[in-house]
């Protein structure tokens, strides 16, 4: 008879998931790995009863660069604390018209534009696993923890896109208006700077991994609507932990009936 293994919840996302009141419980622990250490301490606690560890993908202030976030560290240190599963945030610009600022995207694939990145565990150092991982990539977001995701999306009535293409650029500049039409052109629904390579290290760790996106802006390429800004950011993350002023409180609610 095969054995069950009980669910322990990974959350990794913006520096308002430090909010107190989404764990009971609340510990923080400060770990190291074979890659180094995490963007943060893992903060350990329950939400109804499930197992959860939290991390700030840049950090709780917010002061890591998307390309400097060191992602095999984070999900190596989340693996080791037992996670099965990881629902991660991220705030993302809209690159299609019926994507409005405000609506969450359970995205189901990916296009890769990031340059600098390690997007293997398996990385030929002293100190990581030996051999090499050629992980299958056709479906890189775990499709049973998506349909939950959209199921309570659908339950709290928050405006849910249940598939959508993420495309993940270096950073941290944003995208000049002729490369975001050529996204569009391409098939990208919406586009950030993390996706890539959190996805396919979580994939290859053997992580149920799916992705709750908040479209907060429409990138650069629509006409007559403000182009994204590191202005227009700043003060939306550091305070909601998102690209947009009270974009987090849907997300949240989201976290806490998973």
């Amino acid at each position: 008879m095969a054995s069950v293994v009980p669910i322990k919840i990974g959350i990794i996302g913006g520096s308002g998931l430090n909010d107190p009141d989404i764990l009971e419980g609340r510990t923080e622990r400060y770990v190291d790995t074979p890659y180094g250490k995490p963007s943060d301490a893992l903060i350990l606690g329950k939400i109804k009863n499930v197992e959860c560890v939290l991390l700030a993908r840049h950090g709780r202030q917010h002061t890591i660069m998307p390309s400097n976030v060191n992602y095999q560290a984070n999900i190596w240190a989340l693996r080791e604390e037992g996670c099965t599963h990881l629902l991660v945030t991220t705030a993302c610009g809209s690159l299609r018209e019926e994507i409005q600022p405000g609506d969450i995207v359970i995205i189901d694939q990916f296009i890769d534009r990031t340059t600098k990145r390690a997007q293997t565990l398996y990385d030929g150092q002293p100190t990581s696993p030996p051999g090499v991982s050629h992980i299958p990539m056709a479906e890189p977001f775990c499709n049973r923890t998506r349909e939950v995701l959209v199921e309570v999306a659908r339950s709290l009535g928050v405006k849910c896109h249940v598939r959508g293409t993420m495309l993940s650029i270096e950073g941290p500049r944003f995208s000049s208006r002729a490369e975001s039409l050529m996204f569009r052109q391409w098939g990208a629904d919406v586009i950030n700077m993390t996706t890539v390579p959190e996805v396919v290290l979580a994939k290859e760790a053997g992580l149920c991994y799916a992705s709750i996106a908040m479209a907060t802006d429409y990138d650069c390429w629509k006409e007559h609507e403000e182009a994204v800004s590191g202005s227009r950011l700043l003060c939306s993350i550091t305070t909601s932990g998102s690209r947009s002023p009270g974009a987090s409180v849907d997300r949240f609610k989201l976290l806490h009936l998973i």
